[in-house]
């Protein structure tokens, strides 16, 4: 049996099942627990830290809930930023501001149905939904949506980046202007790990400047790659047997959004931490300041499953 991930308890959450017709009246069951600073968050120094994580595992978001939650015991104030789309953050803030027992419901018609990739999981709704009972309790704790172009003056602002440079510069400047909204002590940003490096994109077609890299030109930033056991995530991917063509268009018919295998990065039986620099025994990855490492990671599915996949840069 897989060992159970120790941050999984720090927000104490367990979502029933989802469902297009239900989800809206889904209410999550929480038992409060102890929220920890993991080890080697003493060696973060700076106020932005951004976490790239493989999108659709339990583990990621809730590392990141059990840090905000254990930070804002301190009475630090904290926002945490996730890659929802940032047109839908207004409806994200009023949702923030209901009380416990309307929170899902608005929350849940914010965009999630169109996220079968691991972003819309059950991990990242339980995440806020215990953050927001934190809030609700009067700790200091906002959230904020920052994918993608608010609005067409942004998309025209950063239209002339190459590649998928406008999305991460719209990206960057959203999070720039929701942490200027209230003297944060902390930004924690969680996002797909390819994002969050602070060196260009090459790997693509056409090379970019990620949105971490970005972001690090105007405020200090700590940026942090998820290593894991090795376990699975909910993940949209080519069916076996799809093989692209070029010039041909990936179809939904072509994608399967499931838990698929993810690889381990090390054999560590250690409970999570941060480390700057790498793990012991690897090498450094210059595209990162350092580690956050879950240990055995488990597939999150959608919290509000789509009719189809819809998968977003």
């Amino acid at each position: 049996m897989m060992r159970k991930t120790v941050v999984m308890l720090g927000l104490g959450i367990a979502l029933t099942a989802w469902s297009p017709g239900h989800a809206a009246q889904a209410s999550p069951s929480l038992v409060a627990t102890p929220c920890q600073v993991p080890p080697g968050w003493d060696q973060v120094d700076a106020k932005v830290v951004v976490f790239g994580e493989m999108h659709g595992t339990r583990e990621a978001p809730a590392f990141v809930g059990n840090l905000a939650c254990a930070l804002a015991a301190r009475g630090e104030r904290v926002l945490v930023a996730v890659e929802h789309d940032v047109i839908n953050d207004d409806d994200f803030q009023k949702a923030w501001a209901m009380p416990e027992g309307s929170f899902v419901a608005a929350l849940a018609k914010t965009g999630w149905a169109e996220r079968n990739d691991g972003v819309g999981s059950e991990a990242m709704l339980a995440m806020l939904v215990g953050l927001h009972r934190w809030a609700q309790m009067g700790r200091k704790i906002d959230i904020a949506a920052f994918n993608g172009s608010k609005d067409e003056a942004q998309a025209r602002r950063f239209a002339q980046l190459p590649g998928q440079g406008p999305h991460d510069a719209a990206q960057a400047e959203n999070i720039r202007v929701a942490a200027a909204r209230q003297p944060y002590d902390h930004i924690l940003v969680l996002t797909g790990n390819t994002h969050a490096r602070k060196r260009p994109v090459t790997y693509t077609r056409i090379a970019f400047e990620p949105m971490a890299m970005r972001l690090a030109r105007s405020v200090p930033v700590i940026a942090l790659n998820m290593k894991s056991s090795g376990g699975t995530s909910w993940t949209c991917e080519l069916k076996p047997g799809v093989v692209p063509k070029p010039n041909v268009p990936i179809t939904d018919a072509d994608v399967e959004c499931a838990a698929h295998p993810l690889g381990k990065d090390a054999d560590l039986d250690r409970a999570p931490f941060i480390a700057l620099g790498s793990l012991p025994g690897q090498q450094p990855d210059p595209d990162y300041d350092g580690i956050f490492w879950l240990g055995p990671v488990t597939a999150s599915p959608p919290a509000v499953p789509a009719q189809s996949p819809k998968r977003n840069p």
